[in-house]
């Protein structure tokens, strides 16, 4: 029984043979977890870089040993933990780019409730915002290219929507 287990985790290992497990640096299911000197003083951090990131996540504090100078070993729970964490912190940050680029508001045209949404497409060179109006439908009634630092409002909405929903200047 016991060489059968061998077997499989040695299947395990060829299939992702970029894994490292040792005590200080920890690679295993996308993620690289790190025991570095802490910057800021005394003590220990860990970084969690997910594969095909440059920068790190996520850095935090790391528990020192029980010797009170080492680090405490990274271990299989201690990294999946961190992934979860790491993950979450990746996450957030996605929702706040995405609510910073994207905007919608809805104002009383006629009869109708319309919506309006800017988009901003953050371009290095040339970013710019896109202005939509949908009928309560869905359906496109205008389009227009805007600066991408528009401030959209209800207001901004309604002159817009008041003008035709020709090109804002």
């Amino acid at each position: 029984m016991q060489q059968h287990n061998d077997t499989i985790d040695s299947a395990a290992s060829a299939d992702e043979p970029d894994q490292i497990h040792e005590p200080r640096l920890w690679r295993d299911k996308g993620w690289t977890a790190r025991v570095i000197k802490n910057e800021d003083g005394e003590g220990w951090a860990v970084e969690m870089i997910r594969d095909g990131s440059a920068e790190p996540a996520l850095v935090g504090p790391w528990t020192m040993g029980r010797n009170k100078v080492d680090p405490k070993p990274l271990d299989a729970t201690a990294h999946q933990t961190l992934v979860k964490t790491a993950s979450e912190v990746i996450r957030r940050h996605e929702q706040q780019l995405h609510a910073q680029l994207n905007k919608e508001v809805s104002i009383d045209f006629g009869d109708d409730v319309v919506s309006v949404r800017l988009t901003i497409t953050p371009d290095e060179f040339e970013p710019f915002g896109t202005l939509i109006a949908l009928n309560p439908l869905g359906d496109v009634l205008a389009t227009t290219n805007v600066r991408p630092d528009f401030r959209l409002t209800r207001e901004s909405a309604g002159r817009w929507a008041a003008d035709g929903f020709g090109k804002i200047r």
